[in-house]
Formats: C-alpha cells, structure tokens, sequence
C-alpha cells in the first residue's frame, strides 16, 4: 500500500507539474469534456423543448465522474448558457425565473426526417383536393342529368254553350278536355284507356326517379368506396403511439437497456418516443429506429399501428409464427368486432 501511495504521488506530481507548464492546454480540454457530456444529456433527456439550464447542470452533476465547472473556461453557468446561444448551439433566453435554453438539433438524419414529414403534408393536401374535385364532379354530373319537367298550359275552349268542361288533373300538368254530355257513353272505353296512360306515366315517373336515386347513391358508394380503398393503402413510415409497449433494440445506451422493454409516454415529432422503462423507471428519448413492436399472448389487448386500421385498438386472437403475423379482434371504434387476418408484427404492439 505503501508503495501504491508513492507511485500515485508521484503520477499526481507529474499532472500537476503538466498543468503548470502548459495550464491552457488542459483548461481547453476539460472545457470541451463538459460541453460535450452537457450537450449530449441535453439532447437525450430533452430533446427540443426548452428547459431551464439549472434543472439540466443539476442532473449533470450528480452523475459521479462529471468534469467540475471550475476546471473549465466558464466562471458560472450562466456565462456557459450565454456562450452555448453565441455559438449557436441552443437559443437561449433569460426570465425573471432564470436562463432557458432549447437543444438546436441539426442531425442530418433529424433535417431529412422533417423533410419527409413537409413532403408527406403536402402529399396529403394534394389527395385532399383530389377527392375534392371528384366529389364536385359527380355533383355537376348529377346536376346534368337533372331536367327540370315545365307545366305546358292551354286555352279553355267551349264549342256549345250546351257542353260542361271536365278537367283532367295530372302531375306536372293541367289539360281541359271539352266532352258533350249527349256523348258521355261513347267516351267511355277512351276514359279507361285515358286512366290507364296515367297510371302508366306515373309509374314511370317513379322509377325515374328511383333510378335518379340510385345513380345518387351509386356515386356517394363510389365516394366512400375510394375513400376506403386510401385507408387501406395509406402506410406511414411512422407508427409511435403512446400508451404501447415496446423493446429497445439499440446497443449505444449499454447492456443495461439493449433488449429491455418500455412504455412510450409521448410522442414528439412522430418519429421520437419519450420511453419509461419497465424495470428501473428510467426515463430515454429515443429515435423509432431504435426500438421494436412487442407482440404479447392471445387474449391480449394490441394497438394498430400502420395500414388502414391505424389507430384501433383490438384483441390479439391468434399468431401465426411462419408468416410473421396475426389475426386480431377489432375492439374500438365504428369497425368494433370485426377480425382481422394476417396483419404483420411490426402493424401492431401490446397496449400498456
């Protein structure tokens, strides 16, 4: 021990001996140790969100072998926050309750990601206007086709002031028909062919209608008709949603989370989870890319999570192991209890 003690004086001697010959060198060193290990765990705990500086540098030091403040360039925090906004590394800004600082994330991965997302927006305004358009073209179509039926009007014209006018009334128009009361029994077999074309033009009025009807509805069952088939095709690149159950597939956080199950408690930006863990509470934001669904036993409550079905909650029925998939009991919503058949792994994952 003895020895020990001496070997170790002498290595101290040494560092200081350095220190002293050449103290900027070291000083610049321990100042970008601690920006870097400050950056990081602001952006891992907290991502973008603005946050006061005081609530991240106390959560920095409590870890163990944090570099000091003293050892760096900076006097106090508050200089260090003032030279993290000059350098463009965060925006900062000072309230009366102190200095609030924001993560700037300028990853190339985040820019592209966001990319996509203003891609996508667009992508789905142009459908919009689509389905928009197709819907006002059936209307006019439907408007086409529609003949508006005028009354035809005629003169009451009596031959013999001995004649009495009858009226025959009908829909959509008004006729006189001038009979003689002496030839009363000769009109007899016109007047039932007369009340038989009536019943007839009403009959065909009816189904004309009917047919106007169902070319009505015909286009609305086409509307929605397309409108299911988008659902059903639509597919994200993004199927985060809180309150699942899922698994960290990532080896950068350490042995202590890789293959560890969490539960996703909010959603930033649809790619980024804020993730607890099951076992210790530990709290990680972490990209989608590093984590998978988790597929639990039958009977168990799932969410979808991708496919037209998006957003429903079911009941896991069945697996089937060789195709990677699994048959579910929609149990929310207008669709509840209908099944659903071969829907992937990766569509769905065990509710919290």
């Amino acid at each position: 021990n003895g020895f020990k003690c001496h070997c170790m004086s002498e290595s101290h001697q040494r560092q200081l001996l350095l220190a002293s010959e050449n103290p900027q060198q070291f000083m610049d060193y321990f100042s970008e140790e601690f920006r870097n290990d400050f950056l990081e765990l602001l952006r891992r705990r907290f991502g973008t969100k603005r946050v006061h500086n005081n609530i991240v540098y106390n959560e920095y030091i409590s870890h163990r072998e944090h570099i000091h403040m003293n050892a760096t360039q900076w006097e106090t925090l508050t200089d260090f926050t003032k030279w993290l906004g000059r350098e463009g590394l965060c925006k900062v800004d000072e309230t009366p309750k102190g200095w609030y600082i924001q993560y700037i994330d300028r990853d190339p991965e985040t820019i592209r990601r966001q990319q996509e997302q203003e891609r996508k927006k667009k992508q789905d305004l142009d459908d919009e206007e689509k389905t928009a358009k197709f819907i006002e073209q059936q209307v006019r179509r439907g408007l086409e086709g529609k003949e508006l039926e005028k009354p035809v009007y005629t003169e009451l014209n009596r031959e013999n002031e001995e004649e009495k006018v009858t009226f025959n009334l009908n829909k959509g128009a008004s006729t006189s028909i001038a009979a003689s009361s002496k030839t009363s029994s000769v009109l007899g077999p016109n007047a039932l062919k007369m009340v038989e074309g009536a019943v007839k033009r009403k009959q065909s009025a009816h189904s004309s209608g009917q047919s106007k009807e169902k070319k009505k509805k015909s286009a609305l069952d086409e509307i929605m008709e397309l409108e299911e088939e988008k659902k059903r095709t639509s597919r994200r690149d993004y199927w985060l949603q809180p309150e699942i159950v899922v698994k960290i597939v990532t080896k950068k956080l350490g042995e202590k989370y890789h293959k560890k199950k969490a539960v996703v408690k909010e959603v930033i930006d649809k790619y980024t989870a804020v993730v607890k863990m099951n076992d210790s509470g530990d709290k990680l934001k972490l990209d989608q890319t590093h984590l998978e669904t988790v597929i639990p036993a039958p009977g168990k409550k799932v969410m979808v999570l991708n496919g037209g079905y998006r957003g429903n909650e079911g009941i896991l029925e069945s697996i089937n192991e060789k195709r990677f998939s699994a048959t579910i009991i929609i149990d929310s919503g207008p669709l509840k209890g209908r099944r659903v058949e071969d829907i992937q792994y990766e569509d769905i994952s065990k509710l919290a």
